[in-house]
């Protein structure tokens, strides 16, 4: 099942104020710190989140329109919404490290999907979005959203969602929204006591050199970039990563239970289904070794595009989202339930 923040929890964080007077802790917000050591104010900033904007893009992430004075707004798209491929909480534990197979492991603890995009949490405190490999994919008209939060948010919505452009409104929620889900220093790796001495102390020094090295300190302990490494299928389909890589049918399981059938589900963006059967498990094994939208190589590694008439389609896993392993895995799975 998704899970996504409540919206209760979400405006917890918005009467918090920062004072450099005031010694910092868990609960100070990552990029106010950042902002006080010397780093540029971002171009999506938002000081203080309104409860009702965060409201507003709550709604269009999690169902692709909001209820506004005027009725319900249009939808974003008429096939997919945000949470089809954006967690809205934390989904690597380690975030300094992320790695498909400690987020598969988390997902499963968390109750979370395992999906091809990055979570939405702490978006506002990356500093470039689209990121390695997606140039090949949208070519060079991609990099004003590599650099830009709006612009990645309007090309997620018409490109990504098969959708539409934002209207100004819309945008203004999703980046109120953002904001109420930003990182908090306690979300950073291993901060110790003496570490939150050390930021307190940079902030309300005048040493630039303290400032600095205070700064990058602290991104040291987050990815400020999602990585994303387009790679290729095996060689050989029908022999996958034979040899090297030995699939493993219980992980293989949680894989085909939330991340494939995330989409593939009754009542999912997707129009094809996946079930328990015997039938559909004998599908997939059958044309693993094929060079079709139905084999988990192909469609895993290449995705599908939206076409006219048919604008479903679905994302490629880039390697930092479904390691090798975890596709051997996946094929484990399904050749085990083909044979009960």
């Amino acid at each position: 099942m998704i899970r996504i923040v409540s919206i209760s929890l979400l405006l917890a964080v918005l009467g918090f104020s920062f004072s450099a007077d005031k010694p910092v802790g868990p609960e100070t917000p990552l990029q106010e710190v950042l902002i006080a050591l010397g780093d540029k104010t971002p171009d999506h900033y938002v000081a203080t989140p309104d409860p009702k904007q965060v409201q507003l893009g709550y709604e269009l992430t999690t169902t692709g329109r909001a209820k506004t004075a005027n009725g319900y707004s249009p939808y974003i798209s008429s096939i997919f919404v945000c949470t089809d491929c954006h967690n809205q909480v934390q989904e690597d534990p380690v975030l300094a490290n992320p790695n498909p197979e400690d987020r598969l492991t988390h997902a499963v603890q968390n109750g979370l999907p395992f999906l091809q995009a990055t979570t939405f949490w702490g978006i506002v405190n990356r500093e470039t979005w689209y990121n390695d490999d997606y140039v090949r994919k949208y070519g060079d008209w991609i990099i004003p959203a590599k650099h830009s939060l709006y612009e990645s948010t309007q090309l997620c919505a018409r490109e990504c969602s098969s959708g539409r452009t934002l209207e100004a409104w819309e945008w203004e929620a999703f980046r109120h929204y953002y904001w109420s889900i930003q990182l908090k220093l306690g979300d950073l790796d291993a901060l110790s006591e003496e570490d939150y001495n050390r930021v307190s102390k940079a902030i309300r020094s005048e040493s630039a050199d303290m400032k600095s090295s205070t700064l990058s300190f602290l991104k040291s302990r987050y990815m400020t970039y999602s990585p994303a490494r387009f790679t290729d299928p095996p060689a050989d389909f029908s022999k996958g990563e034979e040899g090297t890589v030995k699939g493993n049918k219980d992980i293989g399981k949680q894989i085909y239970d939330i991340s494939c059938k995330t989409c593939h589900r009754y009542g999912g963006p997707s129009l094809f289904t996946l079930d328990e059967s015997k039938k559909t498990f004998r599908m997939l094994k059958r044309n693993i070794g094929k060079h079709n939208d139905f084999s988990i190589y192909q469609i895993t590694r290449y995705g599908t595009h939206a076409e006219v008439g048919h604008r479903q389609y679905m994302p490629l896993y880039t390697l930092d989202r479904m390691s090798a392993q975890q596709l051997e895995d996946l094929r484990a799975y399904i050749e085990f339930r083909a044979k009960r």
